[in-house]
């Protein structure tokens, strides 16, 4: 049976920060369960997309958590392998989304070179992540509209997962000591995931780039990553534990203080309006080439949603903002 937690523990979906009072590490964790399916399913991607694809979104919300912001926080990988790309964005109201692109007949000689589905190896993305997405960059944007800066970090696709490769972005760049632990897979024809997240507190005053100075004991630290390392793939995607049980079990003798969950939903920000903004910036040619059958229609990569739109009427709209008289 779970725990009673007092601080209302939804029963999937969910991040909630930690903290532990011994070692005055602050903490993350994650899991994910309908939300995550209601990405992945309308894509229909083959297995080892939704793998990485899930294994984004979920640090996409581990990372996101951690920053205070009012906008959008994206997580994307660029690469030459056979998966181009894997993009999840998380509001700071906590809706998310995720996609990816892929060359179809590439994916299929490289996943039948690894024998990524055989039942002797792994399928997670532990060790051939080079092959599947090759050289290039994973990148964080923090995107709050018009109130600031955007901000963005990048750094080189790097290591066995993408766990590795965000690990050494902020041991690297930030230099701020960074553990996570995580786990995504399906299970009885669904997926879920979580993941868990433990850093260094920074000290007041420390300014960015410039490395950031704790008085963390490194017994403390060791310590910490070999708890959270003893999490098996198992806890993390329990259906019957709580994120709150999960903390307890690992965490206990560390005083772990757990704070607040936020709710995960999966929100698509895509719309007809925006849809027709982007066809209206187009040229006549390009919004006649785009017709076919006396309609355009035009799909979210986010969430697969159509949008069947009349030419005439974008061409009318689009005529009239290049006169410079917007329709409202």
């Amino acid at each position: 049976m779970s725990s009673s937690d007092p601080l209302t523990d939804f029963s999937g979906n969910i991040v909630r920060p930690f903290q532990l009072e011994v070692s005055s590490l602050r903490g993350r964790i994650v899991r994910f369960n309908d939300a995550l399916n209601s990405i992945l399913t309308p894509h229909n991607y083959p297995e080892v997309v939704s793998q990485l694809l899930a294994e984004t979104i979920t640090l996409c919300a581990l990372l996101s958590s951690m920053l205070k912001y009012e906008g959008v926080f994206t997580l994307q990988t660029q690469g030459d392998g056979p998966i181009s790309m894997l993009v999840a964005d998380m509001t700071s109201d906590g809706e998310i989304r995720g996609c990816a692109s892929f060359n179809e007949e590439r994916l299929m000689k490289v996943t039948k070179q690894l024998s990524v589905f055989s039942d002797d190896v792994d399928e997670s993305s532990d060790n051939h992540l080079a092959q599947l997405l090759g050289k290039g960059y994973i990148a964080f944007t923090v995107d709050q509209g018009d109130k600031s800066e955007r901000y963005q970090g990048i750094v080189e696709l790097k290591g066995k997962s993408l766990v590795d490769c965000v690990q050494h972005y902020f041991n690297q760049s930030e230099q701020i000591g960074t553990g996570i632990k995580m786990a995504a897979a399906k299970r009885d024809g669904k997926w879920y995931s979580g993941g868990i997240m433990l850093q260094h507190m920074p000290e007041e005053g420390g300014s960015k780039g410039e490395k950031v100075e704790t008085n963390l004991d490194e017994d403390d630290w060791r310590r910490a990553m070999i708890l959270m390392g003893s999490c098996t793939e198992d806890e993390l995607l329990a259906k019957d534990l709580t994120s709150y049980d999960i903390l307890m079990r690992l965490f206990h003798e560390e005083g772990v203080r757990v704070f607040k969950p936020t709710r995960l939903s999966h929100v698509c920000r895509c719309s007809e309006e925006k849809v027709e903004k982007v066809i209206m910036m187009m040229g006549e040619e390009d919004i006649d080439e785009m017709s076919v059958d006396g309609k355009i229609v035009l799909t979210c990569e986010f969430c697969s949603k159509d949008y069947v739109l009349d030419p005439v009427i974008i061409g009318k709209k689009a005529k009239s903002v290049r006169d410079g008289d917007p329709l409202h």
